[in-house]
């Protein structure tokens, strides 16, 4: 048995937001590792990664909304919740700017509640929050680190800057165990929102047509794969006995920025079709120009850092699509470098 799978052997863990892309993966580490995994599902996704991957077959699933304090407060309560990560969100930025009333209650709103909740439950030992380099909003000086002010102006990017301040404020105040997580841009398999730029690039090059970027292309921003997000969250789950860290938050990224075009251009390298040319769109706005983080704290508190580059990540991220695609939507192009790709 290895380190982990002691830790988390046996022990209660509520994941809110398990149908997403980053709370499907997590869940799957936590279940692997041995842990009792009960799962928040406001709706059940059939194409999710939690359910194409067969993973809620193997938790506890609890059907309710984020804000439904007295759902949360009864799960915690008669599941004997020792660790929470609360991943729930809404988490589409276009969405946030059409829906600013549904991202706030849901962000912000279900952010308290659930902290309330937890104050109000003893046996809830540790808590992961999930805010995000949108908490900083437009900053002056690049790399973001953690000591810099949290100031969205955007709808999604306010509701984490807000959810990240609860966090902080309910540590603080009530001496709660709660760590905060601030990510770049998550990709891998599983993310089903096209719109996005790694998802959506690879759907088009499986089907050889030229992908679109609705940017300009020069928007700069962190991009971490999946399975290095999830080492990060565990990582400060697993050390959060350690009173110094509460209320504290931890960069997670590659320290490595690339814009817009590069990642496309990465992803149509690895391809079966290297001759696509990107349609840029120019149609992104309230997008901040420059966003990446320094991981410098992550790395020396947590011992934490990257282990798959770029090119690694996303050759990963695509063998999943191609075997996803191939059997919901009949995409089944040949490609060696694919097909090697997860070895």
């Amino acid at each position: 048995m290895t380190s982990r799978q002691e830790f988390w052997k046996g022990r209660r863990v509520l994941v809110t937001g398990c149908t997403g892309l980053l709370g499907s993966w997590l869940t799957l580490a936590l279940v692997d590792a041995g842990a009792d995994v009960i799962g928040l599902v406001r709706d059940s996704v059939p194409h999710s990664n939690l359910y194409w991957s067969g993973t809620y077959k193997r938790i506890v699933q609890v059907y309710g909304r984020i804000t439904d304090y007295d759902l949360l407060l009864r799960t915690l309560h008669e599941y004997e919740i020792e660790t929470v990560f609360h991943l729930a969100a809404q988490s589409a930025v276009r969405v946030a700017n059409r829906l600013p009333i549904n991202t706030l209650e849901s962000n912000v709103r279900g952010t308290w509640l659930l902290l309330e909740a937890c104050r109000m439950t003893p046996s809830v030992k540790r808590i992961v929050t999930a805010s995000s380099d949108k908490a900083y909003g437009d900053q002056d000086v690049l790399p973001y680190t953690e000591s810099a002010p949290v100031q969205g102006r955007y709808p999604y990017d306010v509701s984490k800057s807000c959810a990240d301040l609860i966090a902080q404020a309910f540590a603080c105040t009530y001496e709660m165990p709660v760590g905060v997580t601030r990510c770049g841009n998550i990709y891998g398999g599983g993310d089903r929102s096209w719109d996005r730029i790694v998802p959506g690039t690879i759907r088009s090059v499986l089907r050889g047509e030229p992908p679109l970027i609705r940017s300009d292309g020069t928007l700069l921003r962190d991009y971490l794969y999946i399975d290095d997000i999830i080492e990060g969250y565990l990582r400060l789950a697993e050390h959060l006995d350690d009173p110094a860290l509460h209320g504290q938050a931890f960069n997670f990224g590659m320290d490595d920025p690339k814009s817009a075009l590069e990642m496309v251009e990465t992803i149509i390298a690895l391809s079966d079709h290297p001759h696509l040319k990107p349609i840029i769109l120019n149609q992104a706005p309230h997008e901040i120009q420059k966003q990446y983080l320094s991981s410098e704290k992550g790395r020396r508190l947590l011992g934490w850092q990257p282990r798959f580059t770029l090119e690694e990540g996303l050759r990963r991220t695509i063998a999943w699509y191609r075997e996803y695609l191939a059997e919901v939507e009949g995409v089944n192009p040949a490609s060696e470098v694919l097909q090697t790709s997860q070895v």
